[in-house]
């Protein structure tokens, strides 16, 4: 594979990082919960980590990190800003907002990763689809529980 494919799929990923943190921070605005908002302003912090990393390895391989969100992500965002304006905060809203955020981020490290790469690019790669994988398996447990509370009142 050479650079400029390598760059493009960087370039990619760091914008889903960057849109998830953006989101996480909004999501920790909305919920209504305390551990909520930690939690989420937690995984938003995970993701500014994660485009550290990532933009360590655009520059290793030649690039200049981009700093644009993508936009399937701006248009998620967009969505959950629109929900906070219309006054439906509650947390299983948010959470729902937020697993769908966090499927998409999957999705991307996915298809990335079906790709030819350098073994030290795959495993960085896999570490950050590992962590995306448990963000979504645990936004979409605490979206069920949030489901189930909803359903009890």
């Amino acid at each position: 594979m050479n650079n400029e494919k390598i760059l493009n799929i960087l370039s990619d990923l760091v914008q889903i990082s960057r849109d998830g943190a953006a989101g996480f921070r909004t999501c920790a605005m909305d919920a209504k919960d305390p551990s909520l908002k930690l939690y989420f302003q937690d995984r938003a912090q995970s993701c500014d980590d994660a485009v550290f990393t990532l933009n360590t390895e655009i520059r290793h391989y030649g690039g200049d990190p981009n700093t644009a969100g993508s936009t399937v992500a701006m248009v998620h965002r967009r969505w959950i800003d629109l929900q906070t304006m219309l006054g439906n905060r509650d947390n299983l809203t948010v959470l729902e907002e937020c697993e769908r955020g966090e499927a998409l981020a999957l999705r991307a490290y996915e298809e990335a990763l079906r790709e030819e790469m350098p073994d030290s690019l795959r495993a960085c790669l896999d570490e950050q689809y590992e962590g995306v994988k448990r963000n979504h398996e645990r936004v979409r447990e605490l979206r069920d529980e949030a489901r189930r509370n909803v359903d009890l009142a």
